[in-house]
């Protein structure tokens, strides 16, 4: 499934003065969405929280889409970079390693909390296909990486499958839900479970 492209600026800032000025909204737009989602999100809002009149917020973008994607895209952008991190970290041999790099998942998904609950809660039709995008981009990274870390192609798509969305669940649910079990209790379980589901599989 192809991911839609980003909404083109209507202007691109040339001068100091100017991109400051795109910064601003870009920073009242994430403010915005994070406080009231994309549907309570405005650009009149949007435009009050940068200290800038309607007019410029429209000399530079078309509408408050355009903003909300570059806002998201910034953001998701990072947080893609450390979850395939994370990710391909926690394939590597020993229980050690796989602790580690669930804890940087832990870390870059409590970071951006706020973020992956609007997300969550609301995936806008061009975020949602992204994140299918990027879910079967770490499929198949996860995939070459046990095939390489193991010399073993024999089901390894489907095992690439279960760990990603095993994983993602885990996480971000415990992000969002706050639920009474402490991160460490999490970390603990997932590590028994990646660990052990891989020697398993794998010897």
């Amino acid at each position: 499934m192809a991911v839609d492209e980003p909404r083109a600026m209507r202007r691109r800032p040339s001068q100091e003065r100017s991109r400051a000025t795109v910064e601003r909204i870009l920073d009242a737009g994430r403010s915005v969405l994070l406080e009231r989602g994309f549907e309570g999100a405005s650009t009149n809002r949007i435009a009050a929280a940068a200290g800038v009149g309607p007019g410029t917020l429209y000399q530079y973008f078309p509408d408050k889409e355009a903003i909300l994607e570059r806002v998201v895209e910034s953001a998701v952008d990072d947080l893609e970079a450390r979850i395939t991190r994370a990710f391909l970290g926690s394939l590597r041999a020993g229980d050690d390693a796989v602790r580690h790099h669930l804890e940087a998942l832990l870390d870059a998904l409590s970071a951006e909390a706020d973020l992956v609950r609007v997300l969550a809660q609301e995936q806008p039709r061009t975020i949602g296909r992204r994140r299918v995008g990027f879910a079967r981009r770490i499929d198949a990274l996860v995939a070459g990486a046990l095939i390489a870390e193991h010399q073993d192609a024999s089901g390894v798509d489907a095992v690439a499958w279960m760990l990603v969305r095993t994983v993602e669940h885990v996480t971000i649910s415990w992000v969002l839900e706050q639920p009474d079990v402490p991160r460490e209790a999490i970390v603990d379980e997932l590590t028994a479970m990646v660990g052990g589901y891989l020697r398993s599989r794998f010897g």
